[in-house]
């Protein structure tokens, strides 16, 4: 598993801002503290938060506010909604938006306000209240010192938890990235996993939402939190995977598997969000790492044929147009490493669709295509490309791979059919052969015997290019 990643710039990029909707004066700083407190420059200093310019006074008179009104709500009708006032709701996103800061994360820690929100989340019965109160905690979370002090909270691991099976999409939000910045964190992480799996309700909680939401923003997080998850910890990965679902819940809905609810999520963004769809196909690609995986794909009632015919959809449709390669070859390269790799593993552990692999012709003219890019990008010294570039290689040897176990078997009537369509041209049975050799030699000879049944010229011009 590759679980290398660098915490601190995940960490960095989930820092939030508070979605508020209130349109108000842009502000630099907090209100200014009451005039009792604020009659000399001295004053100011001492009230201030570390080397900012927030007001400590504020600070603590608006979170002694939240506390009083989330009080006299529970005394006074503790079933019914709660309605968060406009006024009370626009200093909350202040402290969110000041939360970012470090100095004012700290002065929260010192100020025990996690357990301040944690009460405040317990008691609300408020979607809004809820999901500022964990949106603060998640920039809280960002920083390293105030990170291990707010995880060592037992309560507020339990209660983070089971937000997941909270249908507010802006509170599941905030908690999935409040989670994710946790686990990104070295000092903590292990800590948060031991808790996760523990708690049995999250699997099927993210399950429910990967194949229920609609929330482009929900599910790209989601499914960032489930990649982090699977990649930090393949045991985790493996009892998930092995998971047997309920076949109906209390509604009489059937519930489904991780690998089906990780691909209907991947279908959900398909058209809304590339990096979303990025983030779902290496998950996918994690579970094609472990025997658990490869076998619910390989089952013959599992998702894995759903799951080819997608992702040759994506990869045919979407990526690898001609005129557009070069450009996906560059910035969109992971996505491919990601979604060839899926390809190669279940045509492997799918013998029925050796077979129907023969129909799909346009996957072998696009593999085709993809070593075609690479070589011709090695032999043009003018080619922008950086042909020693990790991934690029790594695709590469990949869909050579592939091209070697599809050529290995491939039927006479293929190969017939790829040189009808313009798919196997002398140009390209150069290209096809130079992936096999010399590494992949029985693929080669194999093509090599169906070429000289359909097509001998072809056969004889690659024979001579490539004598035995």
């Amino acid at each position: 598993m590759d679980s290398s990643a660098d915490g601190a710039k995940e960490v960095e990029k989930d820092r939030s801002s508070s979605p508020n909707e209130i349109q108000s004066p842009v502000m630099e700083r907090n209100p200014s503290p009451p005039p009792e407190t604020a009659d000399g420059e001295e004053d100011e200093d001492l009230d201030a938060i570390g080397d900012t310019v927030y007001s400590k006074h504020w600070l603590f008179s608006t979170l002694t506010r939240l506390i009083n009104m989330v009080t006299e709500h529970v005394e006074e009708d503790s079933e019914g909604q709660m309605q968060l006032p406009d006024d009370e709701e626009e200093a909350l996103c202040r402290v969110w938006d000041m939360a970012m800061d470090k100095d004012v994360a700290g002065f929260l820690q010192e100020f025990k306000a996690t357990d301040i929100l944690l009460g405040v989340i317990a008691k609300s019965h408020c979607p809004r209240l809820t999901e500022i109160c964990v949106g603060i905690l998640g920039n809280i979370a960002c920083f390293p010192d105030t990170c291990v002090t707010l995880s060592q909270n037992e309560d507020l691991g339990a209660v983070l938890l089971l937000l997941f099976g909270d249908t507010d999409p802006p509170t599941l939000l905030e908690t999935s990235r409040l989670l994710l910045t946790c686990v990104s964190q070295k000092d903590v992480c292990s800590l948060w996993l031991q808790r996760i799996r523990q708690q049995t309700s999250l699997c099927s909680n993210l399950c429910f939402i990967m194949c229920s939401s609609t929330n482009t923003d929900l599910l790209e997080k989601v499914g960032e939190l489930v990649d982090k998850l699977f990649d930090l910890d393949e045991e985790l990965m493996k009892s998930w995977i092995t998971a047997q679902p309920t076949k109906e819940d209390d509604e009489g809905e059937s519930c489904l598997d991780v690998a089906s609810c990780l691909l209907e999520a991947a279908k959900q963004l398909r058209s809304e969000s590339p990096d979303g769809l990025e983030v779902y196909l290496h998950t996918l690609q994690l579970l094609t790492t472990i025997d658990e995986g490869i076998q619910v794909f390989a089952a013959s009632d599992g998702p894995g044929k759903a799951l080819w015919d997608f992702v040759c959809d994506v990869v045919c449709k979407d990526l690898c147009q001609p005129n557009d390669l070069p450009v996906v070859m560059q910035d969109q390269k992971s996505i491919l490493v990601s979604a060839f790799s899926v390809l190669h593993t279940l045509y492997r552990c799918q013998d029925q669709w050796c077979s129907e692999m023969d129909t799909n012709l346009t996957l072998i003219g696009t593999i085709l295509q993809v070593l075609q890019y690479f070589s011709e990008c090695k032999e043009d010294d003018a080619s922008k490309v950086d042909t020693k570039d990790e991934q690029l290689q790594v695709l590469a040897e990949i869909t050579a791979e592939f091209l070697a176990d599809i050529c290995n078997q491939i039927s006479k009537d293929t190969v017939a059919d790829l040189v009808k369509r313009g798919f196997l041209t002398e140009k390209t049975c150069f290209i096809a052969v130079g992936g096999l050799l010399p590494n992949y030699k029985t693929s080669f000879q194999h093509l090599q015997s169906m070429l000289s049944e359909t097509d001998p010229h072809l056969a004889d011009v690659i024979r001579k290019q490539f004598p035995d």
